[in-house]
């Protein structure tokens, strides 16, 4: 059985996630009545969680707190799920020992797909997760604007997530290798495998795939010297 702690303060979130859990076979709800930092801690260290399912803004967790609860357990996941942040603030969490992303509004098959990709270790970020994290910044700082974003998500690393960004701004292989300090056919590798996950056959077809789903800011490309 997979255990799952779920932590959020927000009452209604985290019993709508409870009731998911519950529905899915193979996988053990821990209690999550949760207070405060301390009482997550003694949980972790007490349950010993195989994924914790965390919306570490309702507890107001800085980026150590969250290092912390990730060192917790050895091979502890950790999903977060939060209302529209900034990129600093998601960057922050990413960087702190958060494996995968995704917002409030994303809906029960998301979650469901997140958790298993997650436990799978892999990194599932949402579609306005990326979105954000893919953007110029000062639209990646507009909480407003991220609502725009189709929420559709994919299993995304934070590599390729660079990568599609190098490659929108017309770099060739060897400038985002040398930008990214990688061989050009790491590069090279990692665009495959971009153009498979989005089903395109070429680098205009990432780029038209990108700016089609508002994942960077079209404005900031084209005028930009």
């Amino acid at each position: 059985m997979t255990k799952v702690l779920i932590a959020d303060k927000n009452y209604l979130s985290r019993v709508g996630a409870e009731l998911l859990i519950s529905s899915l076979k193979g996988y053990e709800l821990l209690p999550s009545a949760i207070t405060d930092f301390d009482d997550l801690t003694k949980k972790i260290s007490t349950f010993s969680p195989d994924i914790l399912i965390l919306d570490f803004f309702s507890f107001n967790l800085s980026s150590a707190d969250i290092k912390l609860l990730s060192r917790k357990i050895k091979n502890l996941k950790v999903l977060a799920i939060t209302e529209a942040l900034s990129k600093n603030e998601i960057n922050n969490a990413l960087n702190s020992g958060v494996n995968s992303y995704l917002l409030k509004e994303c809906d029960r098959e998301e979650i469901i797909e997140a958790i298993v990709a997650t436990l799978n270790n892999e990194r599932f970020l949402c579609g306005k997760v990326s979105s954000v994290l893919t953007s110029a910044p000062e639209v990646a700082e507009s909480k407003a604007l991220i609502k725009t974003y189709s929420c559709e998500g994919f299993n995304v690393t934070e590599r390729e997530i660079e990568i599609i960004k190098y490659i929108a701004e017309g770099l060739s292989n060897k400038q985002i290798a040398d930008k990214l300090n990688l061989s050009t056919h790491t590069v090279n590798t990692h665009r495959k495998n971009i153009m498979n996950k989005l089903d395109v056959n070429n680098t205009a077809g990432i780029v038209m795939y990108a700016v089609k789903n508002q994942l960077l800011e079209t404005n900031h490309f084209l005028f930009s010297n």
